[in-house]
């Protein structure tokens, strides 16, 4: 039933003019879809990225003055002042976005107001500008003889945009570059490790959404005939903001109902309250604070997630039967140095976590890394992969130093990793959250997935991730939720999501940590099984048993310090070994 939802939809705004309704009516629905395409931006921005801003109305203020001044002051062409006020708000978005992007936290939000309000005083002071009294006269938009003119002209063009951008968006997020932007939610972390340069698909969304809105100002110039300053102040901003919250902040169509009822609302409201309070005043602003209370209060999702129960999502189909294999990395032949850790160190302020910590695992060999809790594994290996800097030494893959590089770029010479804590984007299914794994492994952009012109890339992609899910045993989970997985089944998909990538060594951060009996044992045969393939694995682990079984080497760490490195009977029989682990050499 949804994939008919989008075309009926779809229908039924673009003949809207066709019917019988009031002018009114087609007034209300311009500006829900100028609102939308506003809103669609911000639904990828906040709801999916994570990046809240307020500042989103300066950049359809930058569409719509760029639209008036060049057709009223220059007499230019309408589509010409298109260009032009993308241009700029590409521009604008770039600049802010390096600026504002590299900040978390409360600082991002923050930044938004501010640059907000700077772009809406610098709009309202310039004298060419027409100050707060704005730019009037502006012409009806034309193409050709085409006159769009006010009303159901122009209504159907904004729909045209608005559903057009929607369908783009949509696209975006079913695809590679929309895996690794549904990642950015969750932390950099794990995306980065996966090889995804999170700052840059940022800045990309940052760019989008500005685009969408600077769009939506370009119309809006036509639509009203006259622009100034007030429609683009700061409050607009926490508007929009408010209309994706109320709608569905994560979800594109989300977009279209939370402006929707936004802007209906408001009318009803600004006749009614003053009727039934006996005064002017803008009540309605009080009533929408409360509404949106109680919406982050008991709808957190927003409205459409009552919608969406009518109209459930099928499983993917499965597309990519016969799509050909993704190039293979060469990989080094058993027996030879793959990774040397030389002496890492990692001292945060006084506390030395890690001192001078040395081993090195050869190809097709399973290293553990072990020690009782506190002893400085995860650190360790989190200077490997370039999660943590290090303070001194070195670490070398195939012969090449890595150390101190990105995580990405480790990834992207072979190295993938699991985490202590399971890392996943729980709304995707489990082969989407596997295929993001193979982010490393597609060359395909944002702008090819907003035109559809990726699917053969994608259908390879999914065919890596169902191939990698049967090779550990969870083919059949693949159309799931990865949210509704147990503890061992997670683990068990960030293994596969690791695979994925096709590591020449695969580092495993506690993956028994949290499992019942059972699933240890099913993780230890999908181990051997990964060893019996020539896969070289690093360990790290707390649990000795679970590891004697599987290691041909192990390390073990006691206050950040390495004990010994020796087969698992040596480690066994070592005096040492059972006074860290028992507090007794007896």
């Amino acid at each position: 039933m949804r994939r008919f939802a989008f075309p009926l939809f779809a229908a039924a705004m673009l003949l809207l003019p066709l019917a019988p309704v009031p002018d009114f009516w087609i007034a209300q629905g311009c500006t829900i879809g100028l609102y939308s395409l506003v809103t669609l931006g911000l639904v990828l921005l906040t709801g999916v990225a994570g990046l809240t801003s307020f500042g989103q109305a300066a950049f359809v203020g930058i569409g719509a003055y760029s639209a008036a001044f060049m057709t009223v002051k220059l007499a230019a062409s309408p589509w010409l002042a298109l260009g032009a006020g993308i241009a700029i708000a590409v521009l604008a978005a770039l600049v802010l976005g390096a600026i504002t992007l590299r900040m978390s936290g409360h600082y991002l939000p923050l930044a938004t107001i501010a640059w907000g309000l700077a772009l809406n005083y610098t709009m309202a002071n310039m004298d060419w500008l027409g100050k707060y009294d704005g730019l009037i006269g502006v012409p009806t938009l034309t193409l050709g003889r085409i006159d769009f003119g006010t009303g159901r002209g122009l209504y159907a063009l904004i729909w045209a945009f608005a559903l057009v951008a929607a369908l783009g968006v949509q696209h975006l997020l079913d695809s590679r570059p929309g895996r690794a932007i549904r990642a950015l939610k969750s932390g950099s972390t794990m995306a980065e490790a996966m090889g995804v340069s999170t700052f840059r698909y940022k800045l990309v969304i940052f760019v989008i959404a500005a685009v969408l809105a600077a769009v939506s100002g370009w119309l809006f110039a036509f639509f009203q005939r006259t622009v100034n300053p007030t429609p683009f102040a700061l409050g607009k901003g926490i508007e929009y903001l408010f209309m994706a919250v109320l709608g569905g902040v994560t979800n594109v169509w989300g977009a279209f109902l939370g402006a929707a009822v936004v802007k209906l609302v408001d009318d009803q409201l600004q006749v009614l309250l003053p009727q039934l309070l006996g005064t002017s005043g803008s009540f309605e602003t009080i009533v929408f604070g409360v509404v949106l209370v109680a919406t982050l209060k008991y709808a957190p999702d927003g409205l459409w997630s009552f919608v969406e129960r009518w109209l459930p999502a099928g499983r993917r189909a499965r597309t990519w039967g016969e799509a050909p294999a993704l190039p293979a990395r060469g990989k080094p032949a058993a027996g030879q140095p793959l990774l040397e850790v030389q002496a890492v160190r990692k001292q945060f302020g006084g506390l030395v976590a890690v001192n001078d910590v040395s081993f090195d695992i050869q190809a097709g060999e399973l290293v553990a890394l072990i020690g009782p809790n506190g002893a400085g594994k995860s650190t360790t290996f989190n200077l490997i992969t370039g999660v943590l800097g290090l303070s001194a030494g070195g670490v070398r893959l195939r012969g090449e130093s890595v150390g101190g590089l990105p995580s990405r770029e480790i990834a992207a010479r072979g190295v993938s990793r699991t985490f202590q804590h399971v890392k996943m984007i729980p709304d995707m299914t489990v082969l989407e959250n596997v295929a993001l794994g193979g982010h490393l492994r597609g060359r395909s952009g944002s702008l090819r997935a907003m035109l559809r012109l990726d699917r053969a890339e994608e259908r390879q992609l999914f065919a890596e991730a169902e191939r990698q899910l049967q090779r550990i045993g969870m083919q059949d989970a693949m159309h799931e939720m990865a949210g509704n997985l147990a503890m061992g089944p997670q683990r068990l998909m960030e293994i596969a999501r690791a695979l994925c990538s096709d590591p020449s060594l695969l580092l495993l951060d506690e993956p028994a940590a949290g499992l019942r009996h059972k699933e240890k044992q099913a993780l230890a045969d999908v181990l051997r099984q990964l060893k019996a393939e020539g896969m070289s694995l690093l360990l790290v682990e707390h649990d000795m048993d679970f590891v004697m079984g599987l290691a041909d080497r192990i390390v073990v760490m006691e206050f950040g310090t390495r004990l010994m490195v020796g087969t698992p009977a040596e480690v066994q029989a070592s005096p040492a070994v059972r006074a860290a682990y028992l507090g007794t050499e007896h």
